[in-house]
């Protein structure tokens, strides 16, 4: 569309106008951090409403956090700096200039919050990174939590998925990733059946079909007794794309916990009396190696927002 435009058009135009339009909608406070290759966290998707998302996010995982984990812990740099201070130092301006910066340093280091808000790179997306908790663990527990009580928490937040491993989304890079990523799940001794759900955005040199095969090739090389199943696998791996960002997880309950949809976890349904979720130890913050266990109902492979 820029093309078309008359060549006079862009100067008339005032300054900033397009970065402007683009950021409007965007939630404030993520302080120029992106998604990016090696983050772990929770990718949530919602309707329209991103900051008020952000916001959501913020009080469900806090409050979940704060359950699994106790209060988060901050590092406290600014105590150190003034106990270190001497009496006969404090007029001396080199001192209270090495100070400022300090507690400038310690104020960004704080930011490395247990969970924060970074810029995902799609529309209706918002990724929160997480510091040192499972991400898997925790949004399982907030979907069982929700599931057994039907109690509805939120109301922009549409699906939670937790995130635990990034890589740069080309083949290669995934290939090579996902033979370490996929084991505490599939290589043998450990096994399951599977599925594989796929999403891409803004994303258009990724074929789904070929991404889905070689997954399915390296689970499979782990332990052939891994088997593909499409209506009640025991482990769905949760493959996101995001422009040239891949997000990945494997899941539990995917289909009980109807994909992970915090509105629809909560209707009731013939489903939820027969089935019970999986159990996790949702105290354990490392990788957790799975059990196998048998669960869910019939689930067509496709992705929904």
């Amino acid at each position: 569309s820029m093309a078309a435009a008359e060549p006079g058009a862009r100067k008339r135009r005032p300054k900033g106008h397009f970065a402007a339009a683009g950021r409007a909608k965007r939630p404030r406070g993520g302080g120029g951090r992106q998604l990016e290759a090696g983050m772990r966290g929770i990718l949530i998707t919602c309707n329209m409403n991103e900051r008020k998302c952000v916001g959501e996010a913020y009080s469900l995982l806090g409050e979940y956090g704060d359950l699994l984990y106790g209060p988060e812990q901050f590092s406290d740099h600014e105590e150190r700096l003034s106990g270190s201070e001497r009496e006969e130092d404090e007029d001396d301006v080199e001192v209270a200039l090495k100070k400022e910066v300090g507690q400038i340093r310690a104020s960004t280091e704080q930011k490395l919050r247990r969970f924060q808000s970074v810029e995902s790179g799609a529309n209706n997306v918002v990724f929160i990174r997480t510091q040192g908790i499972e991400p898997e663990n925790l949004v399982h527990h907030i979907l069982k939590d929700m599931h057994t009580t039907k109690k509805k928490k939120t109301r922009v937040i549409l699906r939670m998925l937790p995130i635990s491993g990034t890589c740069k989304a080309f083949m290669e890079d995934m290939k090579k990733y996902t033979e370490t990523f996929f084991e505490p799940w599939f290589k043998a001794p450990n096994k399951g059946t599977f599925q594989i759900v796929y999403k891409a955005r803004n994303n258009s040199h990724m074929s789904r079909e070929e991404v889905i095969k070689e997954l399915a090739g390296i689970v499979g090389s782990l332990n052939p007794e891994n088997k593909v199943d499409l209506n009640n696998p025991q482990y769905t791996v949760v493959v996101e794309i995001i422009k040239t960002v891949c997000c990945l997880s494997v899941v539990r309950d995917y289909v009980l916990f109807r994909k992970y949809n915090l509105q629809e976890v909560v209707k009731s349904s013939k489903e939820d009396t027969q089935q019970t979720p999986s159990v996790t130890e949702e105290q354990n913050s490392k990788v957790v190696k799975p059990e196998a266990e048998e669960e869910n109902s019939k689930e067509v492979n496709q992705e929904n927002k």
